[in-house]
């Protein structure tokens, strides 16, 4: 059974980071939801996990993957909201 309370993320060489307790280090969570969303998060252990979205409409976050702590404090994301009307 899995645990609803933890936020639990597989990165890209399939390792299990929980992310229950880390800290957001800068983000973009503007709905509705595509590219230019992204997170970067600092777990307690020093773990940097960055968030992506490949363009999905109705999840923030779809992919994951293990940063150093420069890249997290130094990460401009390359999209941008393009509202549309």
């Amino acid at each position: 059974m899995t645990d609803k309370n933890r936020y639990i993320v597989t990165v890209q060489d399939g390792q299990q980071v929980d992310l229950t307790q880390a800290k957001v280090v800068k983000s973009n969570n503007l709905y509705p939801f595509g590219q230019h969303n992204y997170a970067i998060y600092e777990t307690p252990e020093g773990y940097f996990i960055k968030g992506l979205n490949t363009g999905a409409r109705e999840i923030m976050l779809t992919c994951y993957e293990l940063i150093n702590e420069e890249e997290a404090y130094t990460y401009k994301h390359p999209y941008i909201r393009e509202d549309e009307f």
